[in-house]
């Protein structure tokens, strides 16, 4: 919160590993798993003692007073299955989810990618990207590694977030 009086908005992603479903089948299935730092309430905390807009984005299942969750495919990457939760204290809008029951969804996430089939109640057609050229198309981001696309938010998110963000600004 030192620099945050410098910012009209500011837009924060902690580390996300502490509430996955990877880590809890990792879990469940091994009994244990990676120790990952928490830090959505020290984050809140930062940026509700700047005065300023904020937004946190995070996974399901994280402790976020979730506002919004945003689809890929709601913002026009069809088949992206990266959906992202949103706390603010701007009141933010979400469109609907656009996946389909019977349509594939690729996952860009895990240690490579390898097209491997994955199951989710919600979508039962997914699979891991085949290869780090398709994770960047789904995702819409042409510059990072594999590891480095597992943990982006797509930047559509982040536009369409913050083109309300303006809005809400201009209507002050």
């Amino acid at each position: 919160s030192e620099h945050g009086a410098e910012f009209d908005v500011i837009h924060a992603s902690p580390p996300c590993q502490a509430y996955t479903g990877m880590r809890r089948i990792t879990l469940s299935r091994f009994g244990t798993a990676p120790e990952h730092p928490d830090l959505i309430a020290a984050t809140r905390m930062a940026l509700r003692a700047t005065g300023r807009a904020y937004v946190i984005e995070n996974v399901q299942g994280s402790p976020l007073y979730t506002l919004i969750i945003l689809c890929g495919a709601a913002l026009g990457l069809s088949h992206l299955a990266r959906h992202r939760h949103f706390e603010s204290n701007v009141l933010l809008f979400a469109p609907p989810c656009q996946h389909r029951r019977n349509e594939y969804t690729i996952g860009v996430y895990g240690s490579r990618p390898d097209g491997r089939r994955v199951s989710y109640r919600q979508h039962r057609l997914c699979r891991v990207a085949n290869s780090l050229e398709e994770a960047r198309d789904e995702m819409g981001i042409d510059w990072m590694t594999w590891d480095e696309i597992t943990q982006a938010v797509p930047p559509v998110y982040t536009e369409y977030i913050g083109r309300q963000l303006l809005a809400a600004r201009r209507g002050q």
